[in-house]
């Protein structure tokens, strides 16, 4: 691909387009966005492989795995899929989808995608101790006027914009 990459989407325009996306999932499914739900779920999937016996013996992972269920069964794991896909179309149609895991910091190959693990795996953690992703508890809980949800988006923007400045020069 030669071709130089299109602006990005109005951030408007995005937002605008991210409501609507919500509002029909909710007429449509009854539930609103979010991704660990899914993340959760391949997870108990994986270990199910390994042991099965332990995760149908155990009381949480038991109610996804098991006579009569699969872990596919719910319908956050196809949403997470169509958000994996839509983004690759997305990339593709902008002229920017490239495989690449560069780092302007000079960090190697392996030491970059292990932090990124280590990263995903501590986040993934961390949403099913809240009960819930920062997409879920933004998007889902924020749009129906959960106190709890806008309390934790506050907190979030005020630590974004408390760290801002120890990280500044590397945006430069």
């Amino acid at each position: 691909m030669d071709q130089k990459p299109d602006r990005y989407w109005n951030p408007y325009l995005a937002g605008l387009a991210l409501g609507v996306v919500l509002t029909a999932s909710f007429l449509v499914m009854g539930f609103g966005l979010g991704g660990s739900g899914a993340a959760n779920r391949l997870a108990i999937g994986a270990a199910h492989v390994v042991a099965p016996v332990a995760t149908e013996a155990n009381g949480y992972f038991g109610q996804f795995v098991g006579a009569g269920k699969h872990v596919l069964d719910d319908w956050l794991v196809y949403e997470v899929l169509g958000m994996f896909l839509g983004g690759a179309v997305s990339a593709y149609a902008a002229g920017r989808l490239r495989l690449n895991v560069g780092s302007t910091l000079g960090i190697g190959l392996f030491p970059r995608l292990s932090m990124a693990l280590s990263g995903g795996v501590i986040m993934g953690f961390a949403a099913r101790l809240a009960r819930g992703c920062t997409s879920g508890q933004a998007l889902t809980g924020g749009s129906v006027l959960g106190v709890g949800s806008w309390v934790f988006m506050m907190c979030v923007f005020a630590g974004g914009y408390a760290l801002a400045p120890l990280v500044r020069r590397q945006w430069r």
